[in-house]
């Protein structure tokens, strides 16, 4: 009796990742548009870019379509995106400086302790905090503004805009020191019980 061969689908090709990949491909068309003052552009794009990331996870959802792949590209995406726009409004003079260096900090140095951990212990998951969940929506929100209050100076522009780099701030240092806390949690554990052991 012979097997029926069975093709496996190319996670490319779903839909929430072709969505992914789509968010990423926006990433120069936004530097681009910023760059150039084109701020009517810049934050339409970044909504439509907003709208892709909310619509991919819906899909994956309701078409059943979660892959491995999607799992690590969507984040990264996310990062990119946002840590590409952090760096070009402030090189604008519209993204504190400040706020900057903490974004880049904090997720330079949860890499770091990540890669000497996965070298000491081995591979370890960390889902997602609450912490680190309310950090990128922050993120995304100053972002929003700070692009928001380039094309009006309305009094609820100014104040919000405030209030996301204020939140920004507090997030990013919150989530930085829950997920130390986390992995230096997860090191402890792997050190009292090593792999293999009963």
């Amino acid at each position: 009796m012979t097997e029926v061969p069975t093709t496996r689908r190319n996670p490319l090709r779903t839909a929430p990742n072709l969505l992914t990949v789509m968010r990423i491909c926006l990433a120069p068309f936004l530097v681009a548009a910023i760059l150039e003052n084109r701020f009517s552009l810049a934050f339409a794009l970044f909504i439509a870019a907003g709208l892709s990331d909310a619509l991919d996870g819906l899909l994956a959802r309701m078409l059943k379509q979660r892959t491995s792949l999607g799992q690590y590209l969507d984040p990264i995406a996310d990062k990119l995106l946002l840590s590409t726009l952090f760096l070009v409004l402030m090189y604008k003079g519209l993204m504190p400086t400040t706020v900057t260096v903490l974004v880049f900090g904090r997720d330079v140095g949860i890499l770091l302790v990540a890669a000497v951990l996965y070298a000491v212990v081995g591979r370890r998951e960390f889902g997602p905090s609450i912490f680190g969940k309310a950090n990128t929506v922050a993120q995304v929100a100053a972002v929003a503004f700070v692009l928001l209050h380039q094309l009006t100076t309305a009094k609820w522009v100014v104040i919000l805009r405030l209030v996301a780099l204020d939140a920004t701030v507090g997030l990013t240092i919150v989530s930085g020191l829950h997920y130390a806390w986390m992995i230096a949690s997860h090191r402890s554990s792997a050190q009292t019980n090593p792999p293999g052991a009963n």
